[in-house]
């Protein structure tokens, strides 16, 4: 009886002065100061991604700045001098993004130690109560009672039996609600830690990024010779190459269209869903989206497709079944090869900068079927010119009209 009266006396105290049980416990873990530290450092890293967000949106209102001027290689520079910039402080941003996040896994590793340890406390106090409630249910009321001096103390320690039996139910319950909280913060923390992965690969791409706009400015400027003159010829050649490729396209498939329509068959392309397009890569990394602004080329052309990065020799997979249209074939890294396939429901893809191509045209292929392996390392058969990485360029088509393809691919990522 008295360790029962002990047991409630702390119970009562620690209720009185310090609030909730668990919260006392939790609070006084000898964890405690290092999560603290651990937090504060945290606080320092999201001031350092705000300054960095910050510079990052200066750099792309300079860019914009520069785009809305007259067409020149000087411009064409400062661009690109401020793009390498910017994506050196989204580099610098995205590590520290994952330091910060580091940080925050490891404060939710030490929170989720902490709470182990009042899991462990909590299933000791109730295994102690079960066992006092257990000896004292074994004894007869005319025992208990004969062992006090008087009815009032034995009626006294009776209320703190109840009052016992009364807190055992309590701290159950208090003890369900640890757990749960517990696996809230491992389900965070697998979150984290996955969070943590894409943070990386994005790093990594960002590096690449980077490396292409040095590329890029690079070639240009050996191609250009820092000549003015030389630039504007160089953009007139690659408006024509551009509007050459982009007739060629489009009256390929208004012919093939029209000859499957004569032989009867254009109802025999397969309905598997052509406006739900599968990715063509198991990349899902975009370095320049459909009519994008910070497009290098935009003042020459609109992009109508989105790029794809995927490394030389990826597999390059059809989006949807369909009838290949078009499979050009380059030796020369000056020709832009590419991939038509002409799907139901008046959709079309193009694959271009292909390294190889596996199909051949009039030719009926399924969705998944590999149609060849990407390309667009500078200098490499098939890249075309002005390519500064290896990419997939993807387009769709709705009746011959280039539209964005991420308004046609599968959200499966």
């Amino acid at each position: 009886m008295r360790r029962i009266l002990t047991i409630i006396i702390a119970i009562i105290a620690v209720g009185f002065f310090s609030g909730p049980f668990l919260a006392y416990t939790e609070n006084t873990g000898g964890n405690k100061n290092e999560i603290d530290a651990l937090n504060e450092q945290i606080q320092k890293r999201q001031e350092k991604i705000e300054q960095l967000e910050k510079s990052i949106e200066e750099y792309k209102n300079k860019i914009r700045d520069k785009q809305t001027e007259a067409t020149s290689l000087s411009n064409q520079m400062a661009i690109l001098d401020n793009r390498m910039v910017q994506v050196e402080l989204d580099i610098q941003l995205t590590q520290e993004k994952m330091d910060s996040l580091s940080l925050e896994i490891e404060s939710l590793e030490l929170s989720i130690e902490e709470k182990n340890k009042v899991i462990e406390k909590q299933k000791a106090m109730i295994s102690e109560l079960i066992r006092e409630i257990a000896q004292n249910d074994d004894k007869k009321y005319i025992e208990i009672m004969a062992a006090y001096d008087n009815f009032s103390d034995f009626y006294d320690r009776l209320q703190y039996l109840e009052n016992v039996e009364e807190d055992l139910g309590k701290t159950a319950i208090s003890l369900r609600l640890v757990k749960e909280e517990l696996e809230a913060k491992k389900a965070q923390t697998e979150e984290r830690r996955s969070a943590y992965a894409e943070l990386k690969m994005k790093l990594d791409n960002k590096k690449k990024d980077l490396e292409e706009q040095v590329f890029q400015k690079q070639e240009l400027l050996a191609q250009t010779q820092s000549s003015e003159l030389m630039y504007k010829t160089l953009m007139v050649n690659l408006r024509k190459q551009y509007e050459q490729i982009e007739t060629e396209i489009s009256s390929i498939e208004d012919e093939i269209r029209k000859k499957l329509e004569e032989e009867n068959k254009l109802d025999q392309l397969p309905q598997d869903g052509a406006s739900r397009l599968s990715w063509p890569t198991g990349s899902r990394y975009i370095t320049a989206y459909f009519h994008d602004k910070d497009y290098p080329y935009r003042n020459v052309f609109e992009h109508n497709a989105v790029d794809i990065r995927s490394a030389q020799g990826t597999a390059v997979k059809a989006a949807a079944s369909g009838y290949v249209a078009r499979a050009k074939r380059c030796s020369s890294w000056q020709c832009y090869s590419y991939v038509m396939i002409v799907h139901a429901n008046g959709i079309s893809t193009v694959y271009g900068h292909l390294s190889s191509i596996n199909v051949s045209e009039d030719q009926f292929i399924a969705r998944g079927a590999v149609l060849g392996y990407s390309g667009g390392s500078p200098k490499t058969a098939g890249a075309g010119p002005f390519t500064t990485g290896p990419h997939l360029h993807f387009e769709v088509r709705k009746k011959g009209i280039p539209v964005n393809p991420l308004n046609y691919l599968v959200k499966d990522y």
